[in-house]
């Protein structure tokens, strides 16, 4: 097949990474069609040649939505189909794909992806730091309990009364405050030791012959301090002593394609594991500011084209940072920690400093100085789902 030309089914468009793959997509030539959620309006509609389809979101009715996507690869006939983010992942992969090419992981890939228990034991199985975990209910939580705990849902989402939810987790300094908050915990929980540290992630694309072209960040800035996606991420070497057990992890269950491995490294400098993404990662743009072009080579492996990516040799060192989600951040420091065993808060003046900041090697998610659109379009969105979303929980 050739890949050049060939279309690609994506989505969902409102995902983190959506506009930074699209643009991946059409420097290697192929055409990109992407699913929405009905209702939503994303900056990839204003990303060039890129025509998005709305369909009736999974959190409304999965049946509903899968049947949706269905008729869309139907009559779109797209050559590959790429999932960007957890909801996407869980729907295409049970979906019929009428002969395209599904660009991510293995169903056993896709099983662990999306099951952060199961996650957990094949990383301490592959040899990588796994922290303490025990498997709870709602009701069970406080049992036993050694405070501070991090509490987090087992699964990455899950389908209640049909339909699709991302539950949610929790920090908790004490009983008190686990009174408080377990009304909004679902499902089956993991209850881990709280660990101060820094964020660190390790990217990659794996062939037949094993990974190649690892990369990784640091987190500089998370949206919410207390633990949330990037609002600001630097490159960093990637570490050799978690090549080898990344390796054993991932080739265990024959994966190929693109991944992405969370760590949390403490101030012992341990890299505890926390979570691996079987589809696009939100902070795409700082490997695509590198060079490094995961989502095309994924998806030209995926249709036929199998060979080692063409990665730069020695990528630049740099950070990305994402508009939205930094004022976001600002936002979240301004109204300050909701648990108590959250120690070091970031200092409101100090954050203002920090974001005011512009140094050389900084660059900016989803900008391009020929669509400047986007950016707008994204940082107006990204404000917008903040206010709604608090208005929701409120």
């Amino acid at each position: 097949m050739a890949v050049s030309g060939a279309v690609v089914l994506m989505g969902f468009a409102d995902a983190f990474a959506a506009v930074e793959t699209a643009w991946s997509l059409q420097r290697a030539g192929m055409r990109v069609l992407a699913v929405e959620r009905e209702g939503r309006r994303s900056a990839l509609r204003r990303v060039r040649d890129v025509e998005v389809v709305p369909i009736t979101a999974p959190e409304t009715d999965t049946a509903r939505s899968r049947a949706d996507l269905e008729r869309v690869i139907r009559s779109r006939r797209p050559d590959a189909v790429l999932p960007l983010d957890d909801a996407a992942l869980w729907l295409a992969s049970g979906a019929d794909l009428a002969g395209a090419v599904f660009v991510g992981p293995s169903a056993a890939g896709a099983a662990l992806a999306l099951d952060k228990g199961a996650q957990l034991r094949a990383a301490a199985a592959a040899g990588l730091a796994v922290p303490a975990t025990q498997t709870v209910d709602a009701g069970d939580v406080a049992t036993d309990a050694n405070w501070p705990v991090v509490v987090k849902s087992s699964a990455a989402v899950a389908e209640v009364d049909g339909r699709l939810v991302r539950p949610g987790g929790a920090i908790f300094a004490d009983a008190e405050e686990c009174d408080r908050g377990r009304a909004r915990l679902q499902g089956t929980l993991l209850r881990q030791p709280l660990i101060a540290g820094t964020g660190e992630g390790v990217f990659g694309y794996i062939d037949e012959r094993g990974p190649a072209v690892l990369s990784a960040h640091r987190r500089v800035r998370m949206v919410n301090p207390h633990g949330s996606a990037s609002s600001a991420c630097a490159s960093i070497d990637v570490d050799p002593t978690l090549v080898e057990p990344i390796t054993r992890l991932l080739t265990s269950i024959g994966w190929r394609g693109m991944f992405m491995i969370e760590f949390l490294r403490d101030d012992a400098g341990v890299p505890w594991f926390m979570e691996v993404n079987g589809r696009a990662w939100g902070s795409m743009a700082l490997a695509r500011r590198r060079g490094l072009e995961y989502p095309a080579w994924a998806t030209q492996f995926a249709l036929g084209e199998a060979r080692t990516p063409p990665a730069p040799s020695a990528p630049p060192q740099v950070v990305a940072r994402h508009l939205g989600r930094e004022l976001a951040h600002l936002v979240f420091v301004l109204r300050g920690p909701q648990s108590h065993a959250v120690a070091a808060w970031p200092s409101p003046w100090a954050t203002v400093r920090d974001l005011l900041t512009v140094r050389r090697g900084d660059r900016l998610y989803n900008w391009s100085a020929g669509q400047p659109g986007v950016l707008v379009a994204d940082t107006v969105g990204t404000l917008t789902a903040l206010v709604t979303g608090r208005r929701r929980r409120a």
